[in-house]
């Protein structure tokens, strides 16, 4: 079974997705759009990743504050979550996302990338970290293994 990763973010959703047997995450792309409003192109590239990959559920990156509450960009991805239920028809889970921003920077460091680049890898890198702590949750290794 293979699940869909995604860091949803004003501009960008970086994309990732496990191994067939999800065990594994890896990223794919990330998806730019001018507009944070604009959403009908990314929905659609999500869509053909989908079939592309047979993904059977989403996980979604969730921006809670560093003290766990919910603030603006928290309710933004909320709505961007009922978006994808409806138009996928998948289920969709939350993942905290707290610091896997920096997590892909080590990343990324560890493997020489020059930090002028970092733009082109982070969110994609970032989708495959939150993937993989969801992966990780023995709660959620429940439901798909």
């Amino acid at each position: 079974m293979r699940i869909l990763g995604l860091d949803y973010g004003s501009r960008t959703v970086g994309a990732a997705v496990t191994d067939p047997l999800g065990l594994c995450a890896h990223g794919l792309e990330i998806i730019r759009r001018k507009e944070e409003g604009h959403l009908r192109g990314t929905l659609r590239r999500i869509e053909e990743l989908i079939c592309e990959y047979g993904a059977e559920a989403i996980v979604l990156g969730y921006p809670l504050n560093m003290d766990g509450t919910a603030g603006e960009r928290a309710h933004l991805t909320e709505a961007f979550k009922e978006t994808l239920e409806r138009r996928t028809g998948l289920p969709v889970y939350l993942c905290d996302e707290r610091l896997t921003t920096l997590e892909a920077e080590d990343i990324m460091l560890e493997r020489g990338i020059r930090r002028e680049d970092f733009h082109e890898h982070v969110d994609r890198i970032a989708a495959a970290v939150i993937l993989e702590d969801w992966l990780n949750n023995d709660e959620n290794s429940k439901l798909y293994r």
